[in-house]
């Protein structure tokens, strides 16, 4: 074999061994350059919102459910019998006292009338009557018994003469009793033939009629006519427990100086202030609660009879409150949990117990102090001895303000 081809084959050897160990020594150090990259690029701490616990004195309030009623509700019913001729009013409207809402057929009502003083007319003519002829006996009396005592009449005209007086006197107090009668038989057709037209005993909103023209109405009827209720001002119950109405009876306020709101269905709230008005005599046995009447001005008339809304007064007012935002209050299994970011942006999770809710904050009354802070939004991200980055929280600008509750726990 030549020399030179051993050469060559030696040479080629070596080449491909030195590229081999290039490559390994490259893969080595991309590798290692890896690892250092690697360990130089920790995780960044993550990025909360956050607030410091404040104190202030807190108004507590305390809320019902209430149904809005009338102050008065006059049900109209007919107080005589015969077909409803006309009705004088729109339904759902305001009506005034003594307004007529409906007329009843009047015809035979003012016949018995003209009955009931035609009676009465001849009985006064009766008395009259009556009247002459006994002034006509008595005279004749008056003149006999002076001619009997001296024996110029005799007895027999005498004893004529004091009968036809009796007598005249009989008849004037006959025609007077049946004068009495005729005149009570013509007041009471004259109030029937009144009670032909209906009208309202009050001022307030009149219903939907319940009998339609031409129907026979009697007092006996089952419906009513139509309803009128007085919604200016009007009333809200509410059905309080025993508990509440101790814890108001014993806050130190008067229950009728207490100022009251009301919350209508769409969330708005009523301009006006209400304020208690009435309780009832007893605890209902079955639901262990005690109704309580309330009144509202209304004088548009926007309330009426069958809404509900929400009822709050101001109980009493927590002094030095410790206050966080609901949303950094996590509840888990019955207990209420606070993430609380140190001075050192280390978190550390946090047993409370809270107490009243008031606009959208929980009352705090124990496991924090003033000035600490804590995470609002963001809870999910933070460990215990986690590092965190804080960012001061600001809420979303309500569209509508919430009322304050005082839905108590723990």
């Amino acid at each position: 074999m030549r020399p030179d081809y051993i050469r060559w084959v030696k040479n080629s050897a070596a080449m491909v061994r030195a590229g081999a160990f290039g490559v390994i020594l490259c893969g080595t150090s991309i590798i290692t350059g890896c690892e250092k990259r690697e360990a130089a690029a920790p995780p960044l701490p993550p990025t909360v919102e956050v607030v410091a616990v404040i104190r202030k004195d807190v108004p507590i309030f305390q809320e019902w459910v209430g149904a809005l009623d009338g102050s008065v509700n006059a049900v109209i019913k007919p107080q005589v019998t015969g077909y409803l001729t006309k009705q004088n009013y729109r339904e759902g409207e305001l009506v005034r006292a003594g307004q007529p809402l409906f007329e009843i057929d009047h015809r035979t009502f003012k016949a018995t009338l003209d009955q009931k003083q035609g009676s009465l007319d001849e009985a006064r003519a009766n008395l009259a009557r009556g009247e002459a002829t006994a002034a006509t006996a008595k005279a004749d009396l008056a003149r006999i018994r002076p001619l009997a005592t001296k024996n110029a009449v005799s007895q027999k005209d005498l004893d004529d003469a004091v009968g036809k007086d009796l007598a005249a006197s009989a008849s004037v107090a006959s025609a007077k009793a049946a004068i009495a009668g005729a005149t009570a038989n013509l007041e009471t057709a004259r109030l029937e033939l009144g009670f032909t037209k209906i009208t309202s005993p009050v001022t307030g909103i009149a219903g939907i009629a319940k009998s339609q023209l031409g129907n026979l109405v009697s007092p006996g009827m089952q419906s009513e006519l139509t309803t009128v209720s007085t919604v200016n001002p009007i009333k809200v119950y509410i059905n309080i427990s025993e508990q509440e109405y101790l814890k108001v009876s014993s806050s130190g306020q008067r229950a009728g100086e207490m100022v009251l709101e009301l919350i209508l269905a769409d969330g708005s709230l009523h301009p006006h202030k209400g304020k208690f008005a009435l309780a009832d005599r007893q605890v209902e046995s079955n639901t262990g609660t005690l109704k309580v009447g309330c009144l509202f001005p209304n004088p548009d008339n926007l309330l009426r009879p069958g809404q509900y809304g929400r009822l709050r007064a101001q109980i009493t007012v927590r002094k030095g409150a410790l206050l966080i935002p609901e949303r950094a209050v996590t509840e888990m299994q019955g207990k209420y949990l606070v993430a609380v970011v140190g001075s050192d942006n280390k978190v550390d999770i946090r047993q409370v117990k809270v107490g009243e809710r008031v606009n959208g904050a929980w009352i705090i009354q124990s496991g924090l102090k003033p000035g600490e802070v804590v995470v609002v939004e963001g809870t999910q991200k933070v460990r215990p001895g986690s590092p965190v980055k804080t960012t001061p929280f600001n809420p979303a600008p309500a569209t509508a303000p919430a009322p304050p509750a005082a839905d108590k726990k723990g």
